[in-house]
């Protein structure tokens, strides 16, 4: 007996010619996403990205993982949030990060190795890149549960309800945190909300060997909504995003959205995606590039206020100061000291790590000693 795979197609507004759908999903007034600020976001977001990989090729990162194509999908949520709303990344939210007003070059010290996070997660709500795969489910689902026992849920008040967003790709769908996650979020009716961008591989592995379904149909399993959208129309991922935090915040529980995208670079930059995949498959997704998608929107006559020649012309300048910004903070980290790691492990230092502590601050004083 064969199961064939549902076909359920992702729900979108904006083409990949730019012609936007009426819906009354779209939010209106208030809560619409301002089109021009989405623009802005995901051309700098993206330039974030590119500077990263230069950085990386030449040297003055160790790693980078690139983000290009996901930018609809990731501006889309991260505009949706509130200020009260707390985020659980994976390592590839560099988007996300921009758009909760993370310093991107905080962003660099983790693959530079010169912190192991670069920012205060308390100060925007935006918590540390999680590498562990799937690991940040189960912190957003244990933050969620504080939530609730502090009584920030379903009060009715904008200004104190909050809700918690999670990003994982489709691989964390295999990984058991995840499912754990789900199965907590669901029982307690948790103020969660999980965004999984599916960019169709988890390094070389693809989307067919993770599941026999679409990743929303999943969540039917556990007891609650799932949503399928198209993760490079950055108007419906806001509109789903809105939506499913704003049912989190209401006490409604949780809700999974899958954003169908594309991985566009490589997993990372140590990667050789061309050994698995067909450049084909690339160009197809290029043609469904997100940016060009908005732009195209926003310079037809189909929209109010459109951009013009002077506003793309401010932006390109903006995103050559933002480069050379990255190039020289990147630059400008500073090393860290060898008892650093030993410092912000625990927030008290237990006596069995202070002599550990000791004993490695000696041997590094030697070795500096020996090539002195």
């Amino acid at each position: 007996m064969t199961s064939a795979t549902p076909t359920t197609e992702p729900w979108s507004v904006l083409d990949a010619a730019g012609k936007l759908r009426q819906d009354d999903r779209i939010p209106a007034g208030a809560d619409a996403l301002d089109l021009q600020a989405a623009y802005r976001d995901m051309v700098l977001a993206r330039r974030v990205d590119t500077e990263a990989i230069a950085l990386q090729r030449q040297g003055e990162l160790g790693l980078w993982p690139s983000m290009l194509g996901q930018e609809g999908a990731q501006v889309g949520a991260g505009s949706a949030l509130r200020t009260q709303d707390v985020v659980f990344p994976t390592y590839r939210e560099h988007a996300v990060a921009w758009c909760f007003g993370v310093d991107p070059v905080q962003l660099l010290g983790l693959f530079r190795g010169t912190t192991m996070g670069g920012w205060d997660p308390r100060e925007r709500n935006f918590n540390l890149y999680t590498l562990v795969i799937g690991a940040q489910t189960l912190h957003a689902v244990g933050y969620a549960m504080g939530i609730v026992r502090d009584g920030d849920v379903g009060t009715g008040d904008p200004d104190r309800d909050r809700a918690v967003l999670v990003f994982l790709g489709d691989g964390a769908l295999s990984e058991g945190e995840t499912n754990e996650a789900f199965v907590w979020a669901a029982a307690q009716s948790l103020p969660v909300v999980f965004f999984c961008q599916n960019n169709q591989w988890a390094i070389s592995a693809p989307f067919s060997v993770q599941s026999r379904v679409p990743a929303a149909e999943r969540a039917r399993g556990f007891g609650f909504p799932g949503v399928r959208v198209d993760g490079n129309d950055v108007i419906a991922c806001h509109a789903v995003t809105q939506a499913a935090l704003a049912n989190a915040r209401a006490g409604g529980g949780p809700t999974l959205i899958e954003a169908v995208t594309y991985r566009r670079n490589p997993h990372t930059t140590s990667d050789d995606d061309l050994r698995y995949r067909a450049g084909s498959e690339n160009d197809e997704w290029a043609a469904r590039d997100p940016i060009d998608r908005l732009r195209a929107l926003l310079t037809s006559g189909d929209c109010s206020p459109q951009i013009d020649e002077a506003f793309l012309a401010d932006l390109a300048r903006e995103e050559e100061e933002l480069a050379e910004r990255l190039r020289s903070g990147c630059r400008a980290l500073p090393v860290p000291a060898a008892g650093d790691p030993f410092l912000h492990t625990l927030e008290s230092m237990p006596r069995d790590l202070k002599r550990q502590m000791d004993e490695h601050l000696a041997f590094v004083a030697t070795a500096e000693g020996d090539h002195a």
